[in-house]
This record gives structure tokens, sequence and C-alpha cells, in this order.
């Protein structure tokens, strides 16, 4: 029974039920409050360390410029983003693990020309499509490429390079961090230009290329320059020929292909971060954020410059397109050259 008096409204026990009231409607803001706190807290972004799949193997260049970025990227993102290399089947072993990843932006892949475009391209028998089962974020960088040899080539400049591959067809090999990669099929087209015949030998990725060349296994390498430019510099690998827009500052003596007549090999290299595709925006935004304030310290772009790439930096828009374009580039190279997989 509820008893009014004195203008305080009482339950049977005396208890004030105004009071009472007051307190469960506490109770109740107190709750909504918690629980939009708690969903909040389930959703911030990150909060816990970011994994980046590096679909090849250490010591080239899509680790070196992985490395890079996760060495300086933890103050930006908020969290340690980890490099797990992933080789095999030219990238494809490492892009179809970041393909069917949970898209919750813990795990995400570094995205190679060879992993979206040069071994889709060759190889329609690959578990993902490049476009459609990918969230593209941003691009880092890009890479001029180079066909370097052994110091006991017998020779050491372009003309003489191919004067040698011309004499001699099928006594040469050339390494290269995979079959269907962008160091092969770029290096298929260069023969298939120049009428040269020299055997593949893929790898699983370029730092096991790069050791074999250098120790004299292989005589000849197709790849990206940030990797192979210490080489060059101590004098353990010669550069004979580059794909960059201009001669580059590191290598001035070195011709491009467009120089030497091979416009269609003139392609650079790009290294950017994708995810499995449905990532939120939130993620996007977060990572592409990011991975900018990083690229903005002059200290990460200095190291990126001296290993021989160019900082990129651009929206997932510009990055998506960019995928779209070098795709149907490698599309129509293998079209029209009938290039096909060992």
């Amino acid at each position: 029974m509820i008893e009014q008096g004195a203008g305080v409204t009482r339950d049977k026990q005396g208890g004030d039920v105004d009071a009472n009231r007051r307190s469960i409607v506490a109770a109740g803001i107190a709750a909504l409050l918690c629980n939009a706190w708690s969903a909040k807290a389930q959703v911030v972004y990150p909060n816990r360390p970011v994994h980046l799949i590096v679909p090849f193997a250490p010591g080239g260049t899509s680790d070196i410029v992985a490395r890079i970025l996760s060495s300086g990227i933890q103050e930006a993102l908020g969290q340690p983003m980890i490099v797990e290399n992933k080789a095999g089947g030219g990238g494809s072993v490492g892009a179809t693990e970041t393909a069917r990843a949970v898209p919750d932006g813990y795990s995400l892949g570094l995205a190679t020309v060879s992993t979206t475009a040069a071994n889709p391209a060759i190889n329609p028998r690959l578990s993902y499509n490049p476009i459609a089962d990918f969230t593209p974020i941003i691009n880092i960088a890009a890479t001029p490429n180079v066909i370097a040899v052994h110091p006991k080539f017998p020779a050491r400049s372009y003309p003489d390079f191919i004067a040698e591959l011309r004499r001699r067809p099928g006594a040469y090999s050339y390494s290269s961090s995979g079959t269907g990669g962008i160091a092969h099929l770029q290096m298929e087209l260069f023969k298939s230009l120049t009428q040269t015949f020299i055997v593949h030998i893929p790898y699983r990725g370029s730092g096991p290329a790069l050791n074999d060349t250098v120790g004299g296994q292989v005589p000849v390498i197709f790849d990206n320059l940030p990797s192979t430019l210490p080489f060059i510099k101590s004098g353990q690998l010669v550069a004979i020929v580059v794909a960059a827009p201009r001669r580059l500052s590191q290598l001035p003596q070195v011709p491009t292909f467009d120089e030497v007549g091979l416009g269609p090999v003139n392609r650079m290299a790009y290294y950017g971060i994708y995810g499995p595709k449905g990532l939120p925006p939130n993620v996007i935004e977060t990572v592409n954020s990011a991975v900018r304030k990083t690229l903005d310290d002059p200290a990460v772009r200095q190291r990126i410059d001296e290993c021989g790439a160019i900082v990129v930096g651009n929206t997932p828009e510009q990055f998506a397109a960019q995928i779209v374009a070098e795709f149907k580039v490698y599309e129509r190279v293998v079209r029209e050259q009938r290039l096909k997989l060992e």
C-alpha cells in the first residue's frame, strides 16, 4: 500500500517511492551509458597489433618497404604493425591469405604488381580475383626495376649484354622473385622484344634470388632496385638497364629501357597496403591516415629514398584505380606476347 503525507509518497514499508524511482532511473541511465561506452570500446580500431602479410621471403623489396613502414608507424597507428613473410607462388600464397582474412583490419597485406597484376594476368587459376577480393588502402611507394649481372658475366653494358645473349642463346639463366611475378613477366617481355633466349629460374622471393645471383649460381637477375641497389653499390652486381621514368641519380651511367628502345618494359613497381574485401570504412581511413603520417616523417622518407624507391602515399580510390590499370596492362602483355606459365 502506498501512503501520502507531508508531500512525500511512501510505500507500505515506509520507503520513499519517488526516491526509489529516481534511483531506478539513474541506474538505468548509468547502464545505458555503460553499454554505449562498451559498444564504442569494441569498435575502436586498432586495439591490438596489426599484422601485415608480405607475400615474399625476407630480403626483397617488398620486405624492405614493409619493414621501413612498420618501424615508424606505431605512434600514428596506436599499435605495432607486425610484418609476416608468407612466400610462395610468385606472391599468390600470401595474397590468398590476405583475401581470406577476417575483414576486421587486423590482418592486412602488402600489395605488389606481382600479386595484383602480373601473376593474375598470366595465371587465371589463382584462387583470388585481384580486383574483387581486396580492399585497396594506400600505395606506399613506387620502385624502379633493374637487370643486373654477376661481375663475372662477360658483359658490363647494355649493348654488350644483348650481344652476348644473342651470341649464346639459352646458355644463360636469370633469377626472379617467382613464376608469374612482375620480374618474370617483364623479363619474358624483354626476351620477346629483343629476340633473345635466357632460362628463367624462379625463387620464393627476391631475397633468395639475390643470394644465388650474388653468389654466382645464377648470372643474371631481374629485380626491384631497393633490394638490388646495395649489391650494385658494393660491386657484387653490375646494373645493365633500369625501368624508370628517367636515369636514376644512384645509377647515372645506366640507361632506361626507354632509352634502349624497350618502352613496354619500362614499368615501375608499386608497394601498397590492402585488406580483404569488406573492410569497414573506419579501418580504411585509420590505416590510410597512419601510413600518410608515417611517410611524412623525414627519417622514414629518407630511408625509402635511399633504397631507390619513391614515396607515393595516395588515397584508397587512387590506389584502387592504379591496381585496375596495372592489371589491364599485364593482361594485354600476356595476350599480345602469348606468354604462358612454364
